[in-house]
């Protein structure tokens, strides 16, 4: 049950280390860079269920944003994110300042490498993941959750953090739920406000399209995937609002490229609807 007193978000990271000295039980935590939607609550319905005190923290991180990108312009919400996660189940909300995480002098980064970053969105984007993994690094040594959930939509940045735990050895479950859709198919996305009533109505084609391509492989599970990739590429990109980034068939694990279907595939697709960049994906699976 949630309580009827309005959350007062913890600012600090030292005043966070005070309050974690006192949590006994499980812990969960929900990264977000705010501006929530039903895909964020639906994260913390899931902690609250599984955890005594859930933590969702709050920060639109500028060490994954490049100088071209959406830093400035990104939505946020405090006020009304701080009532959608209290009454979704939240118990603390870390809404930290740029300065608090990133003091004057900071210079230490977690950069990773290997075959998740190399290509997709660490190739359109090659700050992004330098990024992501040291806020989240920050999160886990300062929260210290018994596990953390994030959604599917992001598909490899949920891998790296999954390696990244792996390979630092963080003692935490990292929990996946299913991509939180639009009624008409369309990836819930905070930057989908973006969109104007134009773009709007043609985003859906991004997830329509992979669905086609889960129909067409399960009817015909031997054909060449690179080809139908290149096939979809093209159908999207003579939508005149599209421009297609990526449209490729990964091993669902190891994110490389395949070319046939082999049981756990995933479809990733980013593209850009009029000036906006959305992504997707689908698990395509036997």
């Amino acid at each position: 049950m949630t309580s009827s007193t309005p959350l007062v978000p913890i600012k600090t990271s030292k005043h966070l280390r005070l309050l974690r000295q006192d949590w006994r039980n499980s812990v969960g935590l929900v990264p977000t860079m705010g501006a929530l939607h039903e895909g964020h609550l639906q994260l913390i319905r899931h902690a609250a269920h599984c955890a005594e005190e859930v933590v969702v923290s709050i920060f639109v991180n500028p060490t994954q944003f490049a100088a071209n990108e959406d830093l400035e312009s990104y939505p946020r919400s405090l006020a009304s994110d701080i009532e959608m996660a209290q009454l979704a189940g939240a118990t603390q909300i870390f809404a930290p300042t740029v300065t608090d995480l990133y003091p004057n002098g900071f210079s230490t980064y977690v950069v990773p490498s290997g075959p998740l970053v190399e290509r997709w969105e660490g190739r359109s984007r090659p700050h992004f993941f330098r990024g992501v993994c040291t806020v989240v690094c920050k999160l886990f040594q300062l929260i210290q959750p018994t596990f953390a959930v994030f959604g599917q939509k992001d598909f490899q940045q949920l891998q790296l953090v999954r390696q990244m735990v792996s390979d630092l050895d963080f003692q935490i479950e990292i929990q996946a739920l299913p991509t939180v859709r639009e009624e008409d198919g369309l990836a819930m996305s905070s930057r989908n406000t973006y969109l104007d009533p134009e773009e709007r109505k043609v985003a859906p084609i991004l997830y329509q399209t992979l669905q086609q391509a889960a129909t067409i492989i399960q009817n015909k599970p031997k054909q060449n995937l690179e080809v139908l990739s290149q096939t979809l590429t093209a159908q999207l990109n003579a939508v005149p609002q599209i421009k297609i980034d990526y449209l490729s068939f990964v091993d669902a694990k190891s994110l490389q490229l395949v070319s046939q279907f082999n049981g756990n595939v995933c479809l990733m697709v980013a593209a850009f609807v009029g000036n906006t960049r959305l992504i997707d994906n689908l698990l395509i699976q036997t």
